[in-house]
């Protein structure tokens, strides 16, 4: 079996990074095809499977991940010796709206999610600041207080929100790419999703926040020493902040937005996100409409004419063809055009 056998091998030692997501959708979505030859998986049985998922209510983008996934499996193989040709590159990929609407909080729903974090901040200092005290009175040994915040969602969320990054990125974050005198993260490659580095500067409330944590959390090497990330706690706040459909990535989504509505460069807002071409940045043109709408009021002003035009009209009026008249006077008339 090359997938269960030969490919989890090299997957978990040349992909360490992004093996075991790999192999858990490989092991959800074709699992029963692992017995199999791999010259089973043939262009209509991928097309077929392909059909039934979107026939299912999976989204297009859903869906080409996972043909993405197969294909690195059938593309092993060819290389392998396997195969001879990897059938997935003549199945044809759904249709993905690369520009369409993103999920970012409006002003009501982000200041609903900043009470949230406070109030449930607020709770955790409260339960650990009484059982100190319940400790205190049995004399035991009291734990750490909890001087800012309740525990790492809170500063894990606003750094998100003021810098764009991963979820992957902001767990992996260590305190030694945090340079406060240059205020400036560094977002190692080996972290990065397109594998290269990227600096991103840090504002005002980005700095606070991971000072503040720091001082609470001790000098330890990750800013944020979770081992999953966020995902129980952060259904709970949302919940709590009554705020629907938004996922942690749309905080990076958030980010991005609000740099587009204050009129910075789609260019500088890819580099901040690290996209690899500002084509993927492209989904967040739409957020700067008055610039648009500058450009084509522009259509508006009438020309002015230089001077060479006009020294062509009237040479060709001194030949006896037209009118110098009539034709400085709307030269528009002249093209046709009604303004």
């Amino acid at each position: 079996m090359f997938i269960a056998d030969t490919y989890t091998t090299w997957v978990n030692a040349t992909r360490s990074r992004t093996a075991a997501d790999t192999l858990q959708k490989l092991y959800r979505h074709f699992r029963t095809w692992y017995p199999e030859p791999l010259t089973a998986i043939t262009v209509e049985r991928v097309e077929a499977w392909k059909a039934r998922r979107l026939n299912e209510g999976r989204s297009p983008s859903t869906v080409l991940r996972d043909l993405f996934t197969l294909s690195s499996v059938l593309r092993r193989a060819v290389k392998a010796g396997e195969l001879t040709e990897n059938p997935v590159r003549r199945v044809d990929k759904p249709r993905v709206d690369r520009r369409g609407k993103v999920r970012f909080l409006d002003q009501a729903e982000e200041s609903r999610l900043q009470n949230a974090l406070m109030e449930r901040d607020f709770e955790m200092q409260n339960r650990r600041t009484c059982g100190n005290n319940r400790r205190q009175t049995r004399h035991e040994p009291v734990l750490p207080p909890l001087t800012h915040f309740g525990d790492h969602l809170t500063p894990a969320v606003l750094l998100s929100m003021n810098t764009g990054l991963r979820r992957g990125e902001v767990v992996k974050l260590r305190w030694g790419s945090v340079d406060f005198n240059r205020r400036l993260l560094t977002v190692e490659g080996r972290n990065a999703k397109n594998r290269q580095t990227r600096h991103v500067p840090l504002n005002d409330e980005a700095v606070s926040v991971l000072r503040r944590w720091r001082e609470q959390s001790g000098t330890g090497a990750r800013v944020f020493d979770v081992a999953t990330g966020f995902q129980t706690a952060w259904g709970k706040v949302l919940k709590r902040a009554r705020i629907t459909n938004f996922r942690w990535h749309d905080l990076r989504h958030h980010f991005a937005s609000r740099l587009v509505q204050h009129g910075v460069p789609l260019n500088t807002v890819r580099d901040l996100l690290g996209h690899s071409s500002v084509g993927m940045s492209l989904r967040y043109a739409h957020l700067a409409p008055d610039q648009r709408r500058e450009a084509v009021a522009k259509l508006n002003e009438k020309p002015v004419l230089g001077l060479s035009m006009r020294l062509r009209w009237e040479g060709v009026s001194a030949a006896g063809c037209y009118s110098t008249t009539k034709m400085a006077s709307r030269p528009q008339e002249h093209f046709g055009l009604r303004l």
